[in-house]
């Protein structure tokens, strides 16, 4: 059992998650900006904690991530604004990296996307160039941060069921659904062969357990 705080707890992929890591025998916490959201994450199998990681300093930070063994980040901004994509997706993801290595956590699991990179080839002019320059910043940190990491990087997010299987060697994103990214972060907080690793993937024909353990 692990003690897993998921900062992001009523995103829809977390939510999805949280029951799978709670009757895997997790205990299992969620951050979530607002009240209103107690009830969700409560039903999902969560303990709901209450706070807004964008106005926290390092040392809150610092304070909210200690005492658990893995932070899952799976906050985020949800496009739109360029200054709150920058501030959430960028300077509240760090912060929190940092947190957890000064709170000596032991693992640190971030959701991506497929692509993730400096070499990401977004033009400024989209409205997708914020998001993709701050998971670029926020990957790059978490890797050299010397906490013990997970990169999780699904392809385009669908709400379909489902499938329990994924390929994780394709060259280029296609889609994946958020019931099947659940299913991997679940599965790859148990898989020692996620340590250190970036996973992309896309929904394919292999199970994701098999998927996740392969070198």
């Amino acid at each position: 059992m692990a003690r897993i705080l998921i900062i992001g707890g009523h995103g829809k992929v977390a939510l999805k998650a949280e029951p799978l890591l709670a009757r895997a025998g997790h205990e299992v916490s969620a951050v979530i900006r607002t009240a209103g959201h107690v009830d969700d994450v409560t039903t999902a199998g969560a303990h709901p904690v209450v706070a807004d990681v964008a106005s926290l300093d390092l040392a809150q930070l610092t304070d909210l991530v200690r005492g658990f063994d893995v932070v899952v980040w799976s906050a985020g901004a949800g496009g739109g604004d360029a200054a709150r994509t920058y501030a959430v997706d960028r300077d509240a993801a760090i912060r929190t990296i940092d947190a957890a290595l000064a709170a000596g956590v032991d693992r640190f699991v971030m959701v991506s996307y497929f692509g993730a990179g400096p070499d990401h080839g977004v033009d400024p002019d989209n409205g997708f160039f914020a998001y993709a320059e701050a998971k670029a910043a926020a990957d790059a940190h978490l890797r050299a941060s010397g906490v013990e990491y997970t990169i999780l990087a699904p392809s385009t997010l669908t709400d379909d069921d489902p499938t329990g299987m994924i390929e994780t060697t394709a060259p280029s994103g296609t889609s994946v659904s958020r019931a099947d990214v659940a299913a991997v972060l679940a599965a790859a907080v148990d898989e020692p062969a996620t340590r250190g690793r970036t996973v992309s993937f896309n929904t394919g024909s292999t199970p994701i357990a098999a998927a996740l353990a392969a070198a």
